[in-house]
């Protein structure tokens, strides 16, 4: 009798050290998942970062080159042609992107916006700038197009519900004193006509709404597809000027029709598609605002391709646009929350 109850103990004291030693090896395995997913997020999170730094790269690059080829056949394409030309090929750039893999739809809701910014952005911001800038000079061009991501950034308070911050505003007004002094540096002396002031103020506004209206529409369907779609509306609008394109494609040399391609493959398919990424995974009105360093990468690139040598003054523009866009990048300190 007494060497069964020993037993018995016995046996519950195994028990429990097995048991104990489950619970902590349980534990342990755990914080283990715990610590593995930890790590894992933050890479993540920090390939994301690196996607979003290169995506915003790629994009001002790729755009500031499209002043320089704009400039360059501003004397051989006419307005409408080129806005039609570019918009035809970077039309079928995306489409065979857009076809290759299971697509997503708009729904009715999302047609309104859908027009407003292919329409605006892809339509009329081309046209409007095409035309300014065969009629002003490139700083004053530069100057006033760079209001348009001032106008998302107020606007963007409005219309999405994004905060504006004390250093987004500070950013904001150091970043434009940096396109005004590019601007002043560029700037042959007259701003031109009253008419090509007006093309790039509607440049301006048509770009600010284009940017209004495509931020909702990535929150419901892929980039691609909202980008193809602009596109290909925006190429509608401008098929009024399909005969003006025709003569070009004729008569136009192989360079021109390169440029013309470059435009529609580069500026427009993979510059707006890499935008889109961004947007869909930014605030609006703080990046719209790294564009102010679109003059400066311009007038680089036409220093390297065209030889054209910047003036100082665009040096210290430029500085001043980089320290403009790295203000806007600042956050508040958080308010210390109240002591009970």
């Amino acid at each position: 009798m007494w060497q069964t109850v020993t037993n018995v103990k016995w046996c519950g004291k195994a028990v429990g050290r097995a048991t104990g030693e489950a619970v902590v090896g349980g534990e342990y395995r755990r914080q283990v998942a715990v610590d593995s997913r930890s790590a894992t997020q933050d890479m993540t999170d920090r390939r994301a970062r690196w996607l979003v730094g290169a995506a915003v790269a790629v994009t001002l690059l790729l755009w500031a080159s499209a002043f320089v080829a704009i400039r360059h056949l501003g004397r051989d394409v006419p307005p409408g042609a080129l806005s039609l030309g570019r918009l035809l090929v970077a039309s079928v750039a995306l489409g065979a992107l857009v076809f290759r893999r299971p697509r997503t739809w708009p729904a009715k809701r999302d047609w309104p916006l859908l027009l407003l910014c292919g329409v605006g952005w892809f339509g009329v911001y081309n046209l409007a700038l095409n035309a300014a800038e065969r009629r002003i000079d490139a700083g004053t061009s530069a100057l006033v197009v760079q209001v348009g991501p001032i106008i998302v950034a107020l606007l963007a308070t409005v219309f999405l519900g994004e905060k504006m911050n004390r250093w987004l505003l500070i950013g904001m007004t150091v970043g434009f004193a940096g396109v005004v002094v590019i601007a002043r540096g560029s700037s042959s002396g007259g701003s031109g006509d009253v008419v090509g002031v007006w093309l790039a103020i509607l440049a301006a506004v048509t770009y600010a709404v284009g940017v209004l209206a495509q931020k909702p529409l990535l929150g419901r369907l892929p980039g691609p597809e909202v980008t193809w779609l602009a596109c290909v509306i925006g190429a509608v609008v401008c098929l009024p000027w399909s005969g003006e394109l025709v003569s070009v494609v004729q008569h136009g040399d192989v360079a021109t029709l390169g440029w013309v391609a470059y435009l529609g493959v580069f500026p427009t398919a993979i510059a707006f598609s890499t935008w889109a990424f961004v947007l869909a995974r930014s605030d609006a009105g703080t990046l719209t605002l790294t564009t102010f360093l679109v003059p400066f990468i311009a007038t680089l690139i036409a220093w390297a391709l065209l030889s054209e040598v910047p003036p100082v003054l665009t040096y210290v523009g430029g500085a001043l646009c980089i320290a403009g866009v790295l203000l806007t990048r600042r956050r508040p300190r958080p308010r210390p929350l109240p002591s009970e």
